[in-house]
């Protein structure tokens, strides 16, 4: 049942982080509050370990393994985008970054795990990045009309975020394949404080101002985002090939358009809408082609 439903489930998890960051960039320093995202999202796991009495790696160096894909798979990479975005890199420009994760990650799975994609899977990659150019090209027009000037250096951030990201979800599918999901989750986030709180605090005034839209976006963070969602996603890593984990990352853009069209009253455009469908076929004939597979390496 999780198998059928995980997927649509984790993509609209991780879709609302968009729409929590838009909330709490006005009450709190992005970095600051990913630090503490991460450091309750830790804690909160590794309470489920001790309930659930969930076993914990076997020796240091899986223990290190853990906390090292954390660093690339949730901290480098937020921080990374949210301090881009905080910087000025338009929506846009950053969706299409985004949108070339999947890509990175199916050209990268071959050197790094010996994956080898089905035409149908290849071509539902591509497929999913056109639609994304298609739904943010009003923005990316907009965007280079009006120049990007002194957003270099966010721009090779933003770059170097989706970069960590990849090579995060390819180390955590080649040295972290069978270990207890929550204990790799708990350490993850480890991972993730280790390198957010230092860069909070040497970069920003740490400002959280405790105000009831700030303590909602955290606990939605927390527990929507960093223990739902991510715990999804590494399900989903574990359990079947990490291009199709990847390809999901394709539906973020036209699903966050939508929410934000709900909740703060963005129009939807006709490129938007158009590359929504296209964005949906692309990730099916991926995610299509990797559940036959697995329906057949079940007894």
């Amino acid at each position: 049942m999780l198998d059928r439903f995980a997927p649509v489930i984790f993509a609209f998890l991780w879709s609302t982080g968009w729409i929590v960051a838009k909330y709490a960039a006005m009450h709190a320093d992005p970095i600051t509050f990913l630090a503490v995202r991460h450091a309750l999202a830790a804690c909160a796991f590794g309470c489920i370990c001790l309930l659930l009495r969930a076993r914990w790696p076997d020796s240091p160096m899986q223990f290190g393994r853990a906390i090292f894909s954390g660093v690339f798979l949730h901290g480098l990479y937020l921080a990374g985008v949210w301090y881009a975005i905080g910087q000025g890199v338009p929506s846009g420009l950053s969706g299409i970054i985004a949108g070339l994760q999947p890509l990175l990650t199916a050209l990268a799975a071959p050197f790094f795990l010996g994956e080898r994609l089905a035409f149908r899977q290849r071509v539902g990659l591509g497929l999913g990045f056109a639609g994304i150019l298609i739904a943010i090209s009003p923005q990316l027009i907009e965007s280079l009309s009006q120049g990007l000037t002194g957003l270099g250096i966010p721009l090779i951030i933003n770059l170097v975020a989706m970069s960590s990201v990849t090579y995060g979800t390819l180390y955590q599918k080649r040295f972290l394949q069978h270990g207890d999901l929550w204990t790799t989750a708990t350490l993850q986030f480890i991972g993730a404080l280790i390198v957010t709180l230092p860069i909070a605090i040497m970069t920003e005034e740490m400002r959280f101002d405790w105000t009831t839209t700030a303590i909602a976006s955290m606990a939605w963070s927390v527990i929507g985002i960093s223990m739902g969602a991510v715990f999804l996603l590494l399900y989903l890593i574990q359990r079947g090939q990490v291009s199709r984990a990847a390809s999901l990352i394709y539906l973020m853009p036209p699903m966050v358009a939508i929410e934000a069209a709900i909740l703060f009253g963005e129009p939807l455009t006709w490129p938007m809408i158009l590359g929504t469908v296209i964005v949906v076929t692309g990730v099916y004939m991926v995610n299509r082609k990797a559940k036959v597979e697995g329906s057949l390496r079940r007894p």
